[in-house]
């Protein structure tokens, strides 16, 4: 996610600094945002300067102090709301007064997150979407203590990244993922009560549902691991046993078996 939030920011003009914590993964990742615009260029999305142009604007490091300047912050690490609060609470003494800090996080509480920095009224959820230079939408989340002023900054820069943002509240899952993963979770209940196959499964939603893809491809692209963690923490924070996580859901993922990323999921991948 990061190295496509990257992307679009490159793209619509702005200076990025991209942090992560081995240069392997910059490498990696820098990469990856070369094959993407690339793969733009040759569909005539943008132009090859255009694609230059912003990788020039890409500068990539391991050092957290690299933000320091910077007008905003986009953290996009690992679903692990203590890695996020210990994140947020260094970034909150690097930063700069003005500088607003978001979380891509796709579940954790904005408000849990703001709370651990000395800023919480500069603190909001930019929730994109995967993949990134592809998808239209983001939400964006307010902590209960976001200030107007920071919302709406996130609110116009959205529309300046050539996206649709959509303002929601902090919610376990916001609203994307409290309506997508019920879905998911219940496509593989299906397989685990040998309903129908994947392939059948996800035809009845492509084909009778007019998605583009079915749950159970979705679930392997999102990842396994994402989607456990995600219905783990709906049915904490909800308290509601419609969000239990399928106990095949937990088996795979206990197994490695975590979709597109392992090469193993509901499909198999090269």
């Amino acid at each position: 996610m990061g190295n496509g939030i990257a992307h679009v920011f490159a793209l619509a003009g702005y200076d990025v600094g991209l942090v992560d914590i081995a240069e392997t993964l910059l490498q990696h990742a820098l990469q990856q945002v070369e094959k993407n615009m690339a793969r733009q260029v040759k569909k005539e999305i943008i132009s090859k300067d255009e694609a230059v142009l912003a990788l020039a604007r890409i500068h990539a490091g391991t050092d957290l102090k690299a933000a320091a300047e910077s007008s905003l912050v986009i953290e996009a690490a690992s679903e692990d709301v203590n890695l996020k609060k210990q994140l947020f609470r260094e970034l909150s003494d690097i930063v700069t007064e003005n500088t607003i800090l978001a979380s891509n996080t796709s579940s954790i509480s904005i408000s849990e997150i703001a709370a651990a920095t000395n800023c919480p009224d500069r603190v909001i959820g930019m929730h994109f979407f995967n993949p990134v230079p592809v998808m239209k939408l983001v939400e964006i989340i307010r902590g209960i203590q976001t200030s107007d002023a920071t919302f709406e900054a996130v609110m116009q820069l959205g529309n300046n990244l050539g996206k649709t943002p959509v303002a929601v509240n902090d919610f376990p899952g916001f609203v994307s993922n409290r309506v997508l993963m019920p879905m998911i979770n219940e496509a593989i209940y299906c397989i685990m009560e040998g309903v129908a196959t994947s392939e059948a499964v996800d035809n009845v939603m492509k084909l009778g549902m007019a998605h583009p893809m079915g749950p159970l491809a979705l679930a392997d692209l999102i990842g396994l691991d994402v989607c456990l963690h995600i219905l783990e923490v709906l049915h904490r924070d909800l308290g509601d046993d419609k969000y239990r996580p399928c106990p095949l859901l937990r088996k795979m993922v206990a197994a490695g078996q975590l979709g597109k990323k392992s090469g193993h999921g509901f499909y198999i991948y090269n």
